[in-house]
């Protein structure tokens, strides 16, 4: 069940978003295991499509990025390497994405994170009228505006949705 009426401590994250002025509301949820973004959706009460998920990825020269892809779609690795101009993208593994991003996996916020990565989203992603983002802690998503994503953060649309 869904913790609507749980404060939730300051993270890198929303420090992030509070410093640059953005508006956003707290999701806290009870976290799961392996639940991903269908557990948190089912939780909140929100369509799996509006939780945007947060994919630390390699190219084929290991250099870090980041993408954020709708909750109920995969990332298909080789439209985004023809996208960025890469070779090949593959996600990193977990240890070295925590390293990046310097969050824990299931709770990576592409806001505030250890060091600054090229920022990729699903262009449909942008069309949605409001989105949920990790906030920096597993069972936390923080509600904002789509556009914040590329004003803000500086995010480029790509189009590598699968599904």
């Amino acid at each position: 069940m869904a913790r609507k009426d749980k404060h939730v401590s300051e993270t890198p994250a929303t420090a992030w978003l509070k410093a640059h002025g953005v508006a956003y509301t707290e999701h806290p949820y009870d976290y799961v295991d392996h639940g991903g973004t269908a557990e948190s959706a089912r939780q909140l009460g929100l369509p799996e499509h509006e939780v945007i998920k947060t994919l630390v990825m390699q190219d084929d020269k290991a250099r870090p990025l980041i993408v954020l892809m709708h909750g109920d779609r995969s990332v298909s690795t080789k439209n985004l390497a023809r996208e960025i101009g890469a070779r090949s993208v593959e996600p990193c593994p977990p240890e070295v994405a925590q390293r990046h991003s310097g969050y824990q996996v299931g709770g990576t916020s592409p806001f505030g994170i250890r060091k600054a990565l090229p920022v990729y989203v699903e262009a449909t992603v942008l069309a949605l009228p409001r989105i949920c983002i990790n906030g920096g802690r597993r069972g936390y998503l923080v509600g904002l505006l789509p556009q914040v994503l590329v004003d803000v953060l500086g995010a480029r649309a790509v189009r590598c949705a699968l599904g």
